[in-house]
């Protein structure tokens, strides 16, 4: 008796765990002056991470008043050619923090603040941490403009709202803000996955895509299936509000079986710590080799995201030979529109047909130790806890290009790709990389080391990899304006700088050798530099620029311009 009440006590404190937390509502205001249409929803499925807010429509325009959405002050400013791009934190005074990102610029007084850093930086680049008393915020003071800076795809606001203690992001839906949604997520793949080598869908142990049909009444009913021993489900779903058609991620996700919850997840919040456990939360091998966001309805047993309701167990399903069980999938979004998809499950104990291939090489991964492996001119190191499994290594290498298995597998850190370079004949090895290859192409260049006669990088995805060479200069174009010309009635000098091989590393820019502040769009390969900047003696100026690559290739542009005081 005491042990059944002890169990009881603890479901009781694990199902509190796992409720939803009481946020404050009304006590923040919206950022933006504009109804709400999201391009982006909080939690939504990206590449090795989950998206951390919302993204506002901003009806393509940029420079819209931003507005700090309560009481507080600015923590933290950061600028970055990526990532968020220009972005302002706010504490406030309940605990959270608020974060804007992705603005075209700050309000004057914050502007000033930043150009004066970036000044005394010399970097366009910077973070800063004002004093609180620096910049104290009431609701609805203006903090910045809008736009389209760092990684955007295009003209938005990047949202968030934080815990300010453990810093992780929690969904700014859960704070009363009110976006008209009566549209329920749609769902447009089903997969099954036998989860062990003896368990079968449909005579398969691989993932089977199961067929399914839309009924009138906006559910789904797939087709019969058979199968046996340990199985799980996947589904590709999304959801729209009504006002936007962009395929926005759901809120909440539960398999039933024969009408009892087995699995439930819903995205209130996370943390940053573990979002990297996305690749085991969706299929792994379809997003990258597919490009297919499914989520899986079961856990798997490394996976430490905090989103699940863990008391109901993982998920996974033990189907026994001569039952029939009746699977309901539900997808929900934030208004709680559900679509669901039942699946008929008849148990069935056949002979497997289509089984997975037994691939053994030399390169045998033991995840409990750490691994290291040579091969010609190549060696690869695999921390102890790489992966999340044990597995063979399709390990090759072919000159200078080494392929270290298909990017298929999930990891969880970092490993190091080292080439010995004793028998290259080559001059100037400080010129070589390590580049990604895909589809036969080379891109992303991956952060290159140099030692002695080793060239080498770490790096957390299985691909090809190679050596290539850049002996080529960056290139510097003259956008607005020619040599020697007046510039009086301009307001900014544009300058298009480019790099084909390894990419642009760091530029200086001076006028009449001082150095000045060119604001860099990367998207836009794109250096913008402000007049107002600096006041002018003489009516002639040089301008200088030099600009580097990753491997140390430097071009200088030197341009005199005219303008009067």
């Amino acid at each position: 008796m005491y042990k059944k009440g002890l169990f009881i006590l603890l479901l009781i404190v694990i199902c509190n765990a796992y409720s939803q937390q009481e946020y404050p509502k009304n006590y923040f205001e919206k950022p933006l002056n504009i109804p709400f249409i999201l391009a982006g929803t909080f939690g939504e499925l990206r590449s090795n991470h989950f998206h951390s807010g919302i993204d506002i429509k901003t009806k393509n325009h940029e420079g819209l008043p931003v507005k700090a959405i309560a009481d507080g002050y600015i923590s933290r400013i950061k600028i970055g050619w990526w990532g968020y791009g220009k972005a302002i934190y706010i504490t406030h005074p309940n605990g959270f923090t608020s974060v804007y990102a992705h603005l075209k610029k700050f309000a004057p007084k914050i502007e000033a603040y930043v150009k004066k850093n970036q000044y005394k930086k010399q970097s366009f680049e910077i973070q800063l941490f004002p004093k609180k008393e620096d910049f104290l915020l009431k609701k609805g003071n203006l903090i910045a403009y809008s736009g389209n800076t760092g990684g955007s795809t295009g003209p938005h606001l990047h949202f968030e709202i934080r815990n300010t203690q453990t810093e992780e992001p929690i969904n700014p839906m859960l704070f009363s803000y009110n976006i008209p949604d009566t549209k329920k997520p749609v769902i447009s793949k089903l997969m099954a996955y036998p989860l062990n080598d003896t368990s079968q869908v449909n005579q398969s142990n691989l993932p089977v895509e199961i067929q399914f049909k839309r009924l009138n009444n906006g559910n789904y009913m797939a087709d019969n299936i058979t199968a046996y021993g340990n199985i799980g489900f996947g589904i590709k779903t999304f959801d729209r509000q009504d006002a936007a058609f962009n395929r926005n991620g759901i809120y909440d996700l539960s398999l039933k079986q024969n009408g009892h919850l087995k699995y439930h997840h819903t995205l209130e919040k996370f943390s940053f710590d573990n979002t990297k456990y996305i690749n085991l939360f969706m299929d792994y091998k379809a997003y990258f080799s597919d490009q297919q966001a499914i989520q899986k309805c079961f856990i798997e047993e490394k996976n430490k995201l905090n989103i699940y309701n863990k008391s109901l167990g993982d998920g996974q399903l033990e189907i026994l030979d001569s039952l029939n069980y009746s699977i309901t999938i539900l997808s929900k979004d934030f208004k709680n529109n559900t679509a669901q998809i039942l699946i008929p499950v008849g148990g069935q104990k056949d002979s497997i047909l289509v089984k997975k291939q037994a691939i053994k090489t030399d390169y045998f991964i033991d995840n409990n130790l750490s691994n290291k492996f040579d091969l010609n001119n190549v060696n690869v190191t695999f921390p102890k806890n790489t992966f999340y499994t044990d597995f063979y290594l399709d390990f090759k290498v072919n000159q200078d290009t080494a392929f270290v298995g298909s990017n298929t597998r999930p990891l969880d850190k970092n490993y190091t790709l080292t080439f010995i370079t004793d028998s290259l004949k080559i001059a100037d090895k400080s010129k070589l990389y390590i580049a990604q290859i895909v589809k036969n192409k080379y891109t992303n260049y991956q952060a290159t080391r140099y030692k002695e006669n080793e060239i080498y990088t770490s790096i957390n995805t299985l691909g090809t990899y190679a050596l290539k060479q850049d002996t080529i200069k960056p290139t510097i174009e003259l956008v607005n304006f020619k040599n020697k010309q007046w510039l009086t009635k301009y307001s900014f000098l544009k300058i298009k700088i480019t790099d084909k091989d390894s990419g642009i590393k760091n530029y200086k820019a001076t006028i009449d050798g001082v150095w000045v502040l060119f604001e860099y769009d990367a998207k836009k390969d794109l250096l913008t530099y402000n007049f107002s900047d600096k006041k002018f003696k003489s009516a002639k100026h040089q301008l200088k620029l030099s600009v580097t690559d990753n491997v140390d290739n430097t071009k200088v542009y030197i341009a005199t311009f005219f303008r009067k005081k």
